[in-house]
């Protein structure tokens, strides 16, 4: 089947099993930017699972040329098609499929993508490592705020394996930012890494003049737990 056939099929599946009630309180959610089918997140994920165990994960170019076609749709569901099916077929794409990554991560952009393809990001980083420095060190160079967020947020899962001076690096880069999705993603990813060495976090914190958002959710998990 090519990429244009699949998306054709997925696209007129999900636009049969919408409903319009549901998408007018998802448009009204995301800010009247996206248009909807109106299928709500199990529906989607069990349709997609249906096209993925009937249809295969394309791979190589055709990959890429579904989930551009996905993007370039006008209906959200569709770049949630188009990334759980990446999630799925990246782990056997080459180093350059950073840069379909970056791509996306700039094209519809908002919260539910963007932090979805960081997610992505980190995956293929665990592969490639040395891609991490000089990848992030440009986005962050870009002054684009989602090329930064990412930037800021990729390491969530890594734990004990986060570098973290190149994290405490990029919060105080962004530091003077008012931007909230930096200003969040900064204390989202001090408040992850928390959970592996506080002490670290509490240090950098007091250390660094940071925005009230920034140290508030970065204290967040410390307050809880009462380690600060």
């Amino acid at each position: 089947m090519s990429p244009a056939d699949y998306y054709h099929q997925v696209r007129d599946r999900f636009r049969d099993q919408g409903k319009h009630e549901v998408a007018e309180v998802q448009m009204w959610y995301m800010r009247h930017q996206f248009d909807f089918f109106g299928l709500k997140m199990p529906q989607w994920m069990a349709l997609t699972r249906e096209f993925h165990k009937a249809c295969g994960i394309p791979s190589g170019r055709d990959l890429r040329e579904l989930v551009e076609l996905c993007f370039e749709d006008e209906h959200r569901e569709m770049q949630y098609f188009a990334l759980e099916t990446l999630q799925k077929g990246m782990k056997k794409e080459p180093p350059e499929c950073i840069d379909l990554l970056e791509t996306l991560i700039c094209r519809k952009s908002w919260w539910d993508t963007v932090d979805w393809i960081a997610k992505l990001t980190g995956m293929h980083f665990s592969r490639f490592p040395e891609l991490i420095v000089p990848v992030t060190q440009r986005w962050m160079a870009s002054g684009e705020l989602w090329l930064q967020r990412v930037s800021l947020i990729f390491q969530l899962r890594y734990k004990d394996k986060t570098d973290v001076e190149l994290l405490f690096r990029y919060v105080q880069q962004v530091s003077a930012s008012k931007a909230f999705f930096l200003q969040k993603a900064a204390g989202w990813a001090l408040r992850e890494y928390s959970k592996t060495d506080s002490e670290a976090v509490r240090r950098f914190v007091a250390a660094n003049r940071l925005p009230a958002l920034t140290k508030r959710e970065a204290l967040k998990w410390l307050k809880k737990t009462g380690s600060l």
